[in-house]
């Protein structure tokens, strides 16, 4: 094994030029890949002589995560590789040669680091198994040489590359038909109440799902004040989903909602939903606040629950849809889409807003309703804007002091021209 020694640390790092600093990254690195090689050779020794027989362990992976404080995924990674790029030995003494001896004598080098090895190891796994031995020991040559200085692309078009000239043909295919697509969602609550959304999706399924959460998820445009988009896109992408549901299950052919919006069981007291303050029981699951129940009540189904002093139930009312149908397509023609000033947002994406609550004793007609993408809805009830319907029968919005001190209505001019 060559001697590579890291270059003496200056007392004060930061006095160090940006060719001293590379340099001992560099060494640094080829340091950490030889004592890796090194770690290698020693655990294919280990497990040619048996890891029960020396250590007591049923394997050379559980030892190796013992005494490195290391899972067992993680140990079993690095035992693989050590076993793919070193010779072993079989129970009767013969020896067993390394998958990639031309990658370990590069790896012994420190030229080379895991992440390159598994790709390589991985490739020679997919070359087809009817070459010869000789065209095998070839192509791995090929990208050993080539790992020093490539990166994942430059391997993956080598691979490319050994496919077609050692299987110009390509691989007969195995199944007649095609298989079904894989496809896997998994949610489940947290104790802290967020839901946690886990899946594996088919290759088509996965690229319908990106361009459909794309074009929800495009930042907002900086609207009439100055104001831009500021959230992640994780951020975006996550209230993208919300919007892609929100159209789901407005569907008319929507399974169990028939195009309603909303459907839940929402249990609160009448006074705490008519102040926004406490919370609400949603569908026995978890606990939202009033001022949730109140955005969610705008527009959905409701269940009323009359709640007694003692918080027994009195009285379960009958189910209520308070915008119906033509309503909504009135709010359609009149709106536009969304008519908070500066909203790009069309009608699909919208909830029509009660301008005074229902609880309120606002009424369910044209004049007390107003459309509202999802984030406009949620700032009218949380934040200090006010919505009002004008003398002509239109909405306008009252930006709060803070933005305008003369408080001037506002309309959204985007969707009438």
């Amino acid at each position: 094994m060559s001697e590579t020694f890291l270059p003496e640390l200056p007392q004060e790092l930061w006095r160090a030029g940006k060719l001293e600093l590379a340099h001992g990254v560099q060494q640094s690195l080829q340091l950490i890949r030889i004592a890796t090689a090194c770690l290698g050779r020693f655990l294919a020794e280990i497990e040619s002589r048996g890891a029960k027989d020396l250590y007591g362990h049923g394997s050379t992976a559980s030892w190796l995560a013992e005494i490195a404080g290391l899972s067992r995924g993680e140990a079993s990674a690095i035992v693989k590789r050590a076993i793919a790029l070193n010779p072993t030995r079989a129970l009767d003494g013969t020896e067993v040669p390394p998958v990639a001896p031309a990658t370990a004598a590069v790896a012994a080098q420190g030229l080379v680091g895991d992440e390159r090895i598994d790709q390589i190891l991985e490739i020679l796994k997919n070359l087809p198994t009817e070459i010869s031995a000789e065209d095998r020991a070839g192509a791995e040559q090929i990208l050993a040489n080539l790992a020093p200085s490539a990166g994942p692309r430059q391997l993956a078009k080598a691979e490319a590359n050994l496919q077609d000239l050692l299987n110009p043909d390509g691989n007969e295919p195995k199944d007649p038909e095609p298989k079904e697509p894989r496809r896997e969602i998994t949610l489940e609550r947290r104790k802290d109440g967020f839901w946690k959304l886990t899946g594996l999706l088919d290759d088509e399924t996965g690229a319908r799902t990106a361009a459909a959460l794309e074009a929800h998820a495009q930042p907002r445009p900086v609207d009439e004040f100055g104001q831009a988009d500021l959230r992640m896109k994780c951020e975006r992408m996550g209230d993208a989903w919300a919007e892609l549901l929100d159209l789901a299950i407005a569907c008319p052919d929507q399974p169990g909602t028939s195009g309603y919006r909303t459907l839940v069981h929402v249990t609160i007291g009448l006074d705490e939903l008519k102040s926004g303050l406490g919370t609400a029981c949603l569908d026995f699951v978890g606990t939202m606040t009033a001022r949730e129940a109140r955005l969610a009540a705008c527009d959905c189904l409701m269940v009323p629950v009359v709640m007694g002093a003692s918080g027994e139930p009195l009285d379960m009312g009958r189910l209520r849809r308070f915008v119906t149908p033509g309503q909504r397509r009135a709010l359609n023609i009149r709106d536009g889409g969304c008519a908070f000033p500066g909203c790009h947002r069309k009608p699909k994406n919208c909830h029509a807003h009660h301008i005074e609550h229902w609880a309120d004793g606002g009424p369910t007609d044209l004049r007390n309703l107003v459309l509202l993408c999802g984030f406009h809805h949620r700032l009218i009830h949380h934040g200090d804007w006010e919505v009002r319907m004008a003398a002509d029968g239109l909405p306008e919005f009252i930006p709060p002091q803070y933005r305008d001190p003369l408080r001037k209505p506002r309309r959204n001019t985007l969707h009438h021209v």
